[in-house]
């Protein structure tokens, strides 16, 4: 992406000096997790999404040690789908995977936006990325991304069933304590695991306790969008005539109070996506913590409010997302809220975040740049640590600042799914 004015980076260089300096338990590490003897960072990634995996398979790239520490017991696949391609294209060669990326994904060649009774209002068009952008733009599902990423992975990287409840960090490392008792300590220690982080909402705590959190870093994330999301099962492309088509069928429905997307897949399904405007009194009426707002019955009840919206698709064109959603698995439809912020902390002593946005492109792309910046500690030092984190986010923010003004100007047309 480009970058916005250059002043951007000189003006934001928040300094927060290393917020804890807890003494290390003098019980024994009893993760089970041995680390060899380098100089090379030993870094702690929470999280085994597609950002923390990512970051993962960089930094064995670089020749850093890495563990990548997941609550949930199994890697479910969720979520719909997500446009990419100039984007990642050279990472994904770098890494060595862009023909199996390739692979799962579906070219599009621009997003066409209905109204809501199935007419055409105009085509984005990008059958010119390839000369200007250097790649093809792909539709691919989420969950086959996700399992790209996670296979590169060695498994004993990664451990399951660790939901982090506390950590801390001073000079010499990092220590994070886990809710069946298991302790893991390294030099660094990254949150990756999504907009409601675990690892961010401690860290925090503690500068909040501190007084050394700022006033706009503290409150709930502020959001005005819920959104429901799927894909199908394998279709009939008798039924559905769009399967045939060379390249991914990708739509936008826009309403008042909705916008849904639908986008065809080279394994023959759909991914879809239903957006709910919120007002401002609805929007502070919802409890983001509250499993009665966000879970299953939530995301069934969601589906009958959206059933009867209708879609641009079938052999007679007069199909809702309903006929979707019937051809849905029901455990793999979620119900998310779309936050958006951008927080002045990025980090904190040996503790750094991952953003989570921008159908995860915003993710992958601070990856890449904390990748670079973590290959070039050797026996990192504190003050070393802090330096390259903040020279992270000062590369960072840019383009983060632009990616979520975008998102503000195509929300309404269903950007990413």
């Amino acid at each position: 992406m480009p970058s916005p004015e250059a002043d951007i980076q000189t003006m934001f260089k928040p300094h927060v000096p290393s917020p804890i300096a807890h003494s290390f338990p003098s019980t024994a590490i009893s993760s089970g997790h041995e680390w060899s003897d380098t100089d090379k960072p030993k870094i702690l990634i929470v999280g085994a999404g597609i950002g923390g995996l990512l970051l993962g398979n960089l930094l064995r790239k670089a020749g850093c040690q890495f563990l990548i520490i997941e609550k949930a017991k199994e890697l479910k696949p969720l979520g719909s789908c997500m446009a990419a391609g100039s984007g990642v294209s050279n990472l994904f060669r770098q890494l060595g995977i862009l023909d199996e990326f390739k692979a799962i994904g579906k070219p599009h060649m621009g997003l066409e936006v209905y109204s809501n009774d199935r007419q055409r209002f105009f085509l984005l068009d990008s059958s010119e990325h390839p000369q200007y952008c250097g790649a093809t733009e792909q539709i691919v599902a989420r969950p086959d991304l996700h399992d790209l990423l996670l296979r590169q992975v060695p498994r004993e990287n990664i451990h399951m069933s660790k939901k982090v409840i506390a950590f801390e960090q001073n000079d010499e490392g990092v220590t994070i304590h886990c809710s069946d008792d298991s302790i893991y300590r390294g030099d660094i220690l990254v949150g990756a695991d999504g907009a409601h982080s675990a690892v961010r909402e401690h860290l925090f705590q503690v500068l909040l306790d501190k007084g050394m959190l700022p006033s706009v870093d503290d409150g709930d994330l502020p959001f005005d969008c819920v959104c429901l999301v799927g894909q199908t099962e394998v279709l009939d492309p008798e039924d559905f005539p769009e399967m045939k088509l060379p390249n991914s069928k990708f739509n936008s429905i826009l309403a008042d109070d909705y916008v849904w997307v639908t986008a065809t897949t080279l394994r023959n399904t759909i991914c879809w996506m239903a957006v709910q405007h919120l007002d401002a009194g609805t929007s502070k009426r919802v409890d983001p913590s509250s499993s009665s707002s966000w879970g299953p019955e939530a995301a069934e009840a969601m589906c009958n409010e959206v059933r009867h919206l209708q879609i641009p698709s079938g052999k007679h064109n007069n199909l809702t997302l309903g006929d979707l959603i019937d051809r849905t698995p029901k455990h793999t439809i979620s119900k998310v809220m779309l936050e958006e912020k951008i927080f002045s902390i990025w980090h904190a002593g040996r503790t750094v975040l991952l953003g989570d946005g921008a159908g995860a492109l915003t993710a992958m792309h601070d990856a890449v740049a904390l990748a670079n910046w973590i290959s070039t500690l050797q026996k990192p030092k504190l003050a070393d640590v802090e330096a390259v984190f903040a020279e992270y986010q000062t590369e960072r923010l840019p383009a983060v600042q632009e990616a979520a003004a975008t998102t503000r100007l195509f929300k309404r047309m269903g950007g990413q799914v």
